[in-house]
């Protein structure tokens, strides 16, 4: 999860019904916010999802990341497999791949006759080359984007808002905050970069949203992964005396949250549902994985509707994702995060607008 946000929120990303809607809710949306290269609309291949016409569907997966870490990155290959599992496809995946490899890469899966490739993150930009190339033509390409990649007619790039859902995440924190009597607050990244101040940033406007006068503190623990180095900037806040901690982290989030747990602190995923886990435990879970946006686009490709040549961006509170839903119930504070997301889709709350304002 080294660079997930690159993914995020340098990209973060990430409703017709509920979560995990039908296609169909998906497929009324696969173009109506979505912009084809060249300004015309996209197009779907022919035989889609056995786009080569091999009589089974196989699904390539290409991962920047450790597609075991428990987060952000497996959660791309659950989605997958899951799916497939249910529609009885096979998936081939291949997680920590260099970006000095994703070219050649995308051009192995290509050779053992995939139908999709889709890659875990936008970090893996250049194998998209291979697509124009002659053994992927009869391949479907599921492609992250955090604006850095350049659409192409022959593949379906996936994005959503940066600030949405972590602006979300903290306006969340601060009702239950509020709750509890407590106004400091933690959120603790890996490395100092662009994607984590940012959430950073996002996460306490959401929180002074609620609470005008609190205060969010931010540590890095100097690493994504490093379960010691995580905990230690955990204790750090801790001892400042926070109610609230954010683990926005990778293979170290569990650790983290472990240690927030002993404190009772309330705590955050990283972009995952995890309100299943009793170790840790969380209060909120916070839904922008790739995991998620994959799983929607997979039930369009099912369909034969995945479009080539388009832009979909994911907006909270129109989209089944992104979205943030509290783990215990609590009808009251779930409708007002509920009803915060409704006000981003509309236009009410300018998301971009409420960072800059509030979160320095």
């Amino acid at each position: 999860m080294k660079n997930r946000k690159a993914v995020r929120i340098a990209g973060a990303a990430v409703a017709c019904a509920t979560m995990l809607a039908l296609a169909g809710c998906a497929d009324q949306d696969a173009t109506a916010n979505s912009n084809a290269a060249g300004g015309s609309g996209g197009g779907i291949l022919p035989g889609e999802p056995d786009v080569n016409g091999d009589g089974k569907v196989v699904i390539g997966v290409l991962s920047p990341g450790d597609i075991n870490d428990n987060g952000y990155y497996q959660s791309f290959i659950t989605g997958a497999e899951t799916f497939a599992k249910q529609k009885g496809w096979e998936v081939i995946k291949r997680g920590s791949v260099p970006e000095t490899e994703a070219l050649s890469a995308a051009r192995a899966l290509c050779q053992q006759k995939v139908d999709m490739i889709a890659l875990g993150a936008s970090e893996l930009k250049d194998a998209i080359p291979a697509s124009e190339e002659a053994a992927c033509e009869k391949t479907a390409w599921y492609v992250p984007s955090s604006g850095n990649v350049q659409q192409t007619p022959r593949i379906f790039v996936s994005t959503d808002a940066a600030d949405q859902s972590v602006l979300t995440a903290g306006y969340a924190a601060g009702v239950l905050m509020q709750a509890k009597g407590t106004k400091k607050a933690a959120f603790v990244g890996g490395m100092e970069v662009d994607f984590n101040i940012n959430a950073s940033k996002a996460f306490k406007a959401g929180i002074r949203t609620v609470i005008p006068d609190a205060t969010v503190n931010t540590t890095y623990a100097g690493d994504q992964d490093d379960a010691a180095k995580a905990k230690e900037a955990v204790q750090a806040q801790i001892d400042q005396g926070v109610g609230v901690v954010y683990p926005y982290l990778g293979g170290s989030t569990d650790a983290a949250t472990k240690l927030a747990n002993t404190k009772n602190l309330i705590t955050l995923t990283p972009g995952t549902d995890r309100c299943a886990s009793t170790d840790p435990k969380f209060d909120i879970s916070v839904l922008y994985s790739p995991g998620d946006y994959f799983t929607e686009a997979l039930k369009l490709f099912d369909a034969g509707k995945l479009e080539m040549g388009i832009e979909k961006v994911w907006t909270i509170g129109k989209d089944p994702y992104p979205t943030v839903k509290l783990c215990k119930e609590n009808a009251e504070a779930q409708q007002k995060i509920d009803q915060f997301m409704k006000d981003i889709a509309s236009g009410k709350i300018n998301a971009s607008g409420e960072v800059e304002r509030l979160g320095n």
